[in-house]
C-alpha cells in the first residue's frame, strides 16, 4: 500500500547557511536566472545591476540593441564598477577608483597611461561576460561557463506545465508592458516560497479573494497539479480582480479555451508566471540569505490599456493580496524550520505530493540526492 503521506525536506535545508551557499553555487550560479524586464534597458547604455547567487551582475544594452551582461567588477583592482541599481551611460562604464573604462560590449577602451601598457589585451582584460537570453520580454542570464539548454530548462518548464509552447506564446508577453511593479522583502527561505506557490492546500484557509474568483482552489489542488489545466473563473465572476468584477481589455490572441482561465507556471529556480485573460503576472525571486528572499512582481497589460490611464487597481490588488497572504505564511514557517519539532521535516498530503519532486530536485542539485 502506497502511503498517503510523503516526507518533506528536514528543517536544516531552510536554515543552514552552508547549504544556502551550496545552493547559490550549484543552483543560482549554474542555471538560467531571470533578472530584469527588457524594457528596463530599452536604449543602449541603460543599465541595471542585480544579484545572482553571490555575484553582482551588470545588465545593459549595446549599440546594436543587444542585451549584454557582465560581472560588476573592474578587472584592474576589483572595485565594484556600478554602485547604482539603475542608470545610463553614453558610451562607457568608468570605474571610480582608477578610471578604467569599458564599452557597452565589455571591452577595455581607456585607462590612465594605457598607452604605456602595450602588452595589455583589451578584450582579455575587459569585463567578464555572462550568458544572456531574452524571452517573454525579460532578460535571463547564466553565470555558468557552459550554460544549460535554455530551451529545455526555461521554455521546457512552460511546455511541461501547459502542454506546448504555443499556449504561452498566445499571450504575447513580449509585447505587454509593466502596469505595476511591487517589490516584497520576505523573511523566509526561497524554497518555502516556491513550495507555497506550487500548492493550493492552503488556498481555502488564507486566500478568500482568490477562492472567490477560482472556486475550484477550495478543493486544495493547485492549477499546476495537472498538465494543461487552467482553473476556471467561478459563476458570476467576470474578471481576475479583487472582487471578481470585470477586468480590462483582454489579450485578444489567446484561444477560446484560455478565456476565463488561470494558469500558473513555476520555472526553476526563481520565476513564477501567472496567466489570465487580460494580463500576466510574473514574479522574480532573488534569494539574498538563507532566511531572506526579495521578490519582484510585475503586472503586465496590453500597451493601450496602460496608456489609456485606466485604473489597474482592482486587477493588481487581487494578486498583491495573495502575495502578502502567502509571504506572511512563509515568514510564519521560517522560525519553525529551526525547531527541534521540525528537525526531521514534516509531511506532504496527497494534494501536495508533486512538491516532493521539487524537494528531490533541490537535494540532487545541492547534495547529489543525499
Amino acid at each position: 500500500m502506497v502511503s498517503s503521506l510523503v516526507p518533506t525536506l528536514p528543517g536544516h535545508f531552510y536554515t543552514d547557511p552552508a547549504l544556502f551557499a551550496r545552493e547559490q553555487e550549484q543552483i543560482f550560479e549554474q542555471m538560467w536566472f531571470c533578472v530584469i524586464r527588457g524594457a528596463d534597458i530599452a536604449a543602449p547604455g541603460q543599465f541595471r545591476t542585480t544579484t545572482v547567487g553571490r555575484e553582482s551582475v551588470l545588465v545593459t544594452r549595446n549599440r546594436d540593441g543587444d542585451a549584454r551582461a557582465f560581472l560588476n567588477v573592474c578587472r584592474h583592482r576589483g572595485a565594484q564598477l556600478c554602485a547604482d541599481d539603475a542608470g545610463a551611460v553614453k558610451r562607457t562604464f568608468r570605474c571610480m577608483y582608477h578610471a578604467w573604462s569599458y564599452d557597452l560590449d565589455g571591452k577595455l577602451v581607456a585607462a590612465p597611461n594605457l598607452v604605456k601598457m602595450p602588452d595589455i589585451d583589451r578584450v582579455e582584460y575587459g569585463l567578464r561576460p555572462v550568458h544572456v537570453r531574452e524571452w517573454l520580454g525579460y532578460v535571463w542570464v547564466c553565470l555558468a561557463a557552459e550554460p544549460p539548454s535554455f530551451e529545455e530548462d526555461v521554455v521546457g518548464a512552460c511546455v511541461e506545465r501547459l502542454g506546448d509552447v504555443a499556449s504561452i506564446e498566445r499571450y504575447g508577453v513580449d509585447d505587454l508592458v509593466v502596469g505595476r511593479r511591487i517589490r516584497y522583502d520576505v523573511r523566509a527561505n526561497w524554497k518555502l516560497i516556491i513550495e507555497n506557490f506550487m500548492e493550493c492546500y492552503h488556498c481555502s484557509t488564507i486566500h478568500p479573494e482568490l477562492v472567490h474568483v477560482l472556486p475550484e482552489f477550495a478543493g486544495g489542488y493547485a492549477a499546476q497539479y495537472y498538465v494543461g489545466h487552467g482553473a476556471e473563473f467561478g459563476p458570476g465572476v467576470t474578471g481576475f480582480t479583487v472582487d471578481g468584477s470585470g477586468g480590462l481589455a483582454g489579450i485578444d490572441t489567446i484561444s477560446a479555451e484560455q478565456d476565463r482561465r488561470y494558469y500558473a507556471i513555476t520555472v526553476k529556480p526563481q520565476v513564477f508566471i501567472n496567466l489570465v485573460p487580460d494580463h500576466v503576472i510574473l514574479h522574480r525571486m532573488f534569494p539574498m540569505a538563507v532566511d531572506r528572499t526579495v521578490v519582484e512582481c510585475d503586472w503586465l497589460f496590453r500597451p493601450d490599456v496602460v496608456a489609456s490611464g485606466v485604473d489597474l487597481g482592482p486587477s493588481v490588488e487581487l494578486f498583491d493580496r495573495v502575495n502578502r497572504q502567502d509571504f506572511d505564511a512563509c515568514e510564519r514557517c521560517q522560525p519553525g524550520m529551526s525547531s527541534r519539532a521540525y528537525a526531521d521535516g514534516g509531511v506532504l498530503v496527497p494534494s501536495e505530493h508533486h512538491i516532493g519532486a521539487f524537494h528531490q530536485w533541490a537535494r540532487d542539485r545541492t547534495l547529489g540526492g543525499n
